[in-house]
C-alpha cells in the first residue's frame, strides 16, 4: 500500500504589504553597507493606508535618506497610481531609527567578554535542501515562487495591463512514498482593476500564468482557484497592513522542513537569524548536492557575543548514505559556523539583500546568492 500524502506550500508577489515592507527593510541596509560595509542595523518597516513607519535600530557612518528609499522602492515595485490607494509619490513616510545598544554592539564587534566578533543575537537556526527540483528546493515552493513571479512579470510587461502588485499564489502537491506526482490544486489571488470582468482574468492568468509554469504538471484533475472570492480591487497596505519579517514560511522553504522563528530582512549579517539561516542552507544543499542525502535538514544555534555555535544538528530523515553523526563531522571541519567565517566565506557584506526579499531567499539562480553554490560537493564526496 503506498502512503498517499498532500503538501501545500505557498508564495506572495513583491506587492503584498508584508513584502513591501520587507523590501524597504533591505533597501535601506543595503543603502547602509554601500557606504559602510560594517554598518549593523535593525530595520522594521510598517505599511498601511497613506503611511510608511520606518523604525528599529542602526550603527552606521552611512548617510541614508529614507524617504528616498522609501519611494524609490514602492515605484519599483508598481504603486505608481494614485488609483491603487497607496502611491510612492504621496504616501507618508515617518523614520524613527535610533542608535544601536552598545551592549550588543561589543559582544558582535569582539570587544566583549569573548574577544571575537559573536552572533548579533541568540538563536536557532535552520536550512534545508531536498533533490525534488533542480535547485534542491521542495517543490511545492519553488512552484508557489515561480508562479508569483509570473504574475509579476505578465503585469510588468503590460501582458496583462489590468493587474495591480499584490497577489498571492499557492500549490498543493500530492506525494506517493514520499515522491512528488501531481499537482492537486493551485489558488492564485491576482489583485486588479476596476471594471475587468473576472472571467477574463481566470482565462488570462490560466493562460500567461499557470499553464507556463507548470506545464505538463496541471492536469485535468488539478483544481485550480483563481480570485475565489470573485473580487481582488482593494490590495497592497490599504487592504491589509504590512509588517517586516512576517512572511518567514514564503521566505524559506514553504512549510517544507524546521524553522527558529527569525525573519531576515533588516538585519545587517552580524545577526545570525540571517547569516547563519544562508550557512545553514549552504551546508544541507552541499551534503544534498553530494549525494550524501536525499533530504537534508541542518540546525545551527547561538549564543549573543559569542562566535562558535553552542549546537551544530543535522538530520537527514532517514535518507543518509551515511550517518547522520558522520555527516555532522565533516560539517564541522568544511564549512564556515563561527558568524565572521560565515560573512567572509559567503561573501556577504555586500548590497544584495533587496531582491532577497520577495519569492524567497534560497533556490534562487542568483551568483549574489552565494549560500546557493554547491563548491564544497567534491570535498563531501
Amino acid at each position: 500500500m503506498k502512503k498517499r500524502k498532500l503538501f501545500t506550500s505557498e508564495s506572495v508577489t513583491e506587492g503584498h504589504p508584508d513584502k513591501v515592507c520587507d523590501q524597504i527593510s533591505d533597501a535601506i541596509y543595503d543603502e547602509m553597507i554601500r557606504q559602510d560595509p560594517d554598518a549593523h542595523a535593525g530595520i522594521e518597516c510598517f505599511a498601511t493606508t497613506g503611511l510608511v513607519l520606518v523604525g528599529g535600530e542602526a550603527k552606521t557612518s552611512a548617510y541614508v535618506d529614507i524617504q528616498d528609499i522609501v519611494r524609490r522602492t514602492l515605484k519599483r515595485i508598481g504603486y505608481d497610481k494614485p488609483e491603487y490607494g497607496f502611491n510612492f509619490e504621496d504616501v507618508g513616510v515617518l523614520s524613527t531609527l535610533h542608535e544601536q545598544s552598545p551592549d550588543i554592539a561589543q559582544g558582535v564587534e569582539g570587544t566583549g567578554e569573548y574577544k571575537e566578533q559573536g552572533a548579533g543575537d541568540q538563536g536557532l537556526m535552520f536550512g534545508y535542501a531536498i533533490n525534488e527540483t533542480p535547485e534542491l528546493m521542495p517543490l511545492s515552493t519553488s512552484l508557489a515562487h515561480k508562479l508569483a513571479m509570473k504574475l509579476a512579470e505578465v503585469r510588468k510587461n503590460h501582458k496583462l495591463s489590468y493587474l495591480r502588485p499584490d497577489g498571492k499564489s499557492q500549490v498543493t502537491v500530492e506525494y506517493q512514498d514520499n515522491v512528488p506526482k501531481r499537482i492537486t490544486a493551485v489558488v492564485i489571488a491576482a489583485h486588479h482593476s476596476k471594471g475587468v470582468e473576472m472571467k477574463r482574468i481566470r482565462e488570462d492568468i490560466m493562460r500567461e500564468v499557470i499553464k507556463p509554469v507548470l506545464g505538463p504538471l496541471l492536469t485535468d484533475e488539478t483544481k485550480v482557484f483563481i480570485n475565489s472570492t470573485g473580487i481582488f480591487v482593494l490590495g497592497g497596505p490599504p487592504a491589509d497592513a504590512g509588517l517586516t519579517g512576517r512572511k518567514i514560511i514564503v521566505d524559506t522553504y514553504g512549510g517544507h522542513g524546521a524553522h527558529g522563528g527569525g525573519c531576515f530582512s533588516g538585519k545587517d549579517v552580524t545577526k545570525v537569524d540571517r547569516s547563519a539561516s544562508y550557512a545553514a542552507r549552504y551546508i544541507a544543499k552541499n551534503i544534498v548536492g553530494a549525494g550524501l542525502a536525499h533530504e537534508c535538514e541542518v540546525q545551527l544555534a547561538y549564543a549573543i557575543g559569542v562566535a562558535e555555535p553552542v549546537s551544530v544538528m543535522v538530520d537527514t530523515f532517514g535518507t543518509g548514505k551515511i550517518q547522520d553523526e558522520k555527516i555532522e563531522e565533516l560539517v564541522k571541519k568544511h564549512f564556515p559556523l563561527k558568524p565572521a567565517d560565515i560573512i567572509r566565506e559567503l561573501d556577504l557584506k555586500r548590497p544584495i539583500y533587496e531582491k532577497t526579499a520577495a519569492y524567497g531567499h534560497f533556490g534562487r539562480n542568483d551568483p549574489d546568492f552565494t549560500w546557493e553554490k554547491l563548491d564544497k560537493v567534491h570535498l563531501l564526496k
